[in-house]
């Protein structure tokens, strides 16, 4: 056989524009004008314009003016020479006047006679959507006075909320990845069995009514809702739980209960029964109203004053009935109480000045010494926050399953369309060195440089999800060499101290070192600082940890309320390990971010220190 022939300058071509119109990924070739020159069809499908139309375009047409102000501002110090490449999240008009968001990285194409700029974008717009429902969820979560809980199929707790803090004592770094038969007393053994073979099948249980324990051992009553979490596919994964305290409706209903009992018992009272009940119902802490058998409102609890925003004058003497919003099969249903029946609604929606609301009820015959109807007693509860919440959960849930499939998709989109295709192109180089080896002392230098620099990607991409050098080196150590090699990735400057002991309980450690990410990271896309310092203060009784750019500076509160999770997440994890954290930062003075986590003295003997 022949030897084969070398590869010729037009294959080459053919090879690079098959690349760069196969391409996934948004390209465009740009003057140092900002003059899109050659644009692949993923950039045009992107925007919606055609080859042509973009290329008589200007690349601060793309985006809103304050999107296009920053992307001009790094795009001058491009072109001066100060830096030669750099990544930012914008959003860009697509031909319908759409808004879609995109990861833009820029470099410099400095191997022709003409400097070009080459422009590359990612369709981003379903992770931001996913970011800010994220948002949305954890706001939700923390801002309930219910306890919200999820865990996986084994039963384990993997989330906990303030609310869950508030009524069963335990704090999240006490429950997390405990088996929630914590909460079960033993004289109810088959409740976690019941629960978890409902979700299992996909079931979801609702308004269970049962008894949880507290951290102090106090029994109390619970309602709860439980809903199966499924994945992409509909396999369930977990579950989410919204449990309400109802310890002070069961004895409410049970002080009525008995109040009842002992008038039957007794017909000899100084006050008739009637005014007992209605002295009672007065001060009971729940809602519930009394009427009488023309359902005229007697008397009315502080509790059913605040759920219906009404005065107890406005009620008392009126008839119920004649409230313009009452729904008729609750006209229907005080009738039927009148007659003797007790009825009970666990759900009943209805709508209330153009909205809806729902009610958890109860409606029961009160009786005369005579053993004659009286009227009627209606214990109610409010239930459309609890709701709403749930329908939030609901859609949130199957959201966030979505975005963890959309960053599993991004990993995998990146070391293909990146890091796969660099390694096609240095096998294709690699192959022609073969079939020119007179070239081979120019060239192996360019190509050992192209296999260190995607080794490096590589690696940087692995560290930012799991650092190997925590897990062997320790948080205090591993730190220090993650700033380290982010500095030389990223070409600024971090000077890293380190003072008082060496060791960190693991999930403290863990926790303060994706705040460092996060941090670093934070500033490099958004600060453009090209210092940063950052010092690790561990002693015996607290953990310090502060960062400082000195960067351009942001507003804290805009950013916190806005769509990004950086600001969110960093707050969140720190608060896992009952730490404080203070941002302060001004403009063009940069930003320090300093964190707190006192250190309890026990910390060391429960978790392996790293």
């Amino acid at each position: 056989m022949g030897e084969t022939a070398p590869a010729s300058p037009s294959r080459d071509t053919r090879l690079f524009r098959d690349v760069f119109n196969a391409s996934p990924i948004g390209i465009a070739v740009e003057n140092f004008e900002g003059q899109p020159l050659f644009v692949n069809p993923a950039f045009a499908a992107f925007l919606g314009f055609t080859e042509q139309e973009l290329r008589s375009k200007h690349c601060v047409d793309f985006s809103p003016p304050e999107d296009a102000e920053k992307d001009w501002a790094l795009f001058q110090q491009l072109r001066a020479g100060s830096i030669d490449h750099y990544q930012i999240e914008k959003r860009y008009f697509r031909r319908d006047g759409s808004l879609v968001w995109g990861s833009l990285s820029i470099s410099l194409l400095t191997s022709l006679p003409s400097p070009l700029v080459l422009a590359m974008v990612e369709d981003i717009t379903e992770k931001k959507a996913a970011e800010g429902a994220r948002s949305r969820l954890a706001a939700i979560v923390e801002s309930s006075d219910d306890a919200i809980i999820s865990g996986n199929l084994d039963a384990a707790i993997l989330t906990w909320n303030a609310g869950a803090q508030r009524i069963y004592g335990y704090t999240e770094a006490e429950v997390l990845g405990k088996p929630i038969s914590i909460l079960i007393p033993p004289e109810l053994p088959n409740d976690e069995d019941t629960i978890h073979e409902a979700v299992r099948a996909g079931q979801r249980v609702e308004n269970f009514e049962t008894v949880r324990l507290t951290k102090a051992g106090k029994r109390i009553n619970v309602s709860l809702t439980i809903s199966p979490i499924q994945d992409s596919s509909g396999r369930t994964t977990g579950y989410s739980g919204i449990g309400r305290d109802i310890t002070e409706r069961k004895l409410a209903e049970q002080a009525i209960r008995d109040m009842n009992s002992a008038l039957e018992e007794k017909n000899a009272l100084l006050q008739s029964r009637e005014d007992l009940l209605k002295v009672f119902v007065k001060n009971v802490p729940a809602a519930v109203a009394m009427l009488d058998r023309d359902l005229r409102y007697l008397q009315v609890s502080d509790r059913w004053c605040t759920d219906n925003s009404v005065e107890a004058s406005d009620l008392l003497g009126r008839s119920r009935e004649l409230f313009p919003e009452m729904p008729e099969r609750w006209k229907e249903v005080n009738r039927r109480a009148l007659q003797g029946e007790t009825l009970r609604a666990t759900e009943d929606p209805w709508e209330s000045h153009g909205s809806t609301r729902w009610a958890r009820w109860e409606v029961r015959p009160w009786r005369n010494s005579d053993g004659s109807v009286g009227g009627i007693l209606i214990f109610a509860e409010d239930i459309t926050r609890r709701k709403q919440l749930e329908q939030e959960l609901s859609g949130m849930s199957g959201k966030l399953i979505e975005s963890q499939e959309q960053e599993r998709s991004r990993i995998g989109r990146e070391l293909h369309d990146d890091i796969n295709q660099r390694l096609a192109l240095l096998s294709v180089q690699l192959q022609q060195l073969q079939e020119n080896p007179s070239e081979l002392d120019v060239r192996v230098h360019e190509l050992r440089q192209h296999v260190i620099e995607i080794s490096n990607d590589v690696q940087a991409l692995s560290h930012d999800l799991h650092s190997s050098k925590l897990e062997y080196l320790g948080a205090v150590a591993g730190m220090k060499s993650w700033c380290r090699e982010f500095a030389e990735r990223h070409r600024i400057q971090i000077d890293y101290r380190h003072n008082g002991q060496a060791t960190l309980p693991r999930e403290i450690g863990l926790s303060l070192f994706r705040v460092l990410q996060e941090a670093l990271h934070n500033a490099v896309k958004h600060s453009d600082a090209k210092r940063i310092d950052v010092e690790l203060s561990v002693h015996s009784g607290e953990t310090q940890l502060t960062i400082k750019d000195f960067g351009k500076g942001m507003d804290v509160e805009a950013a916190t309320q806005g769509k990004g999770l950086g600001l969110t997440s960093m707050r969140e994890r720190v608060r896992l390990v009952n730490g404080t954290i203070t941002i302060d930062s001004k403009s063009m003075q940069g930003t320090t971010i300093q964190v707190r986590v006192p250190l309890q003295s026990d910390q060391a003997d429960q978790r392996q220190a790293v």
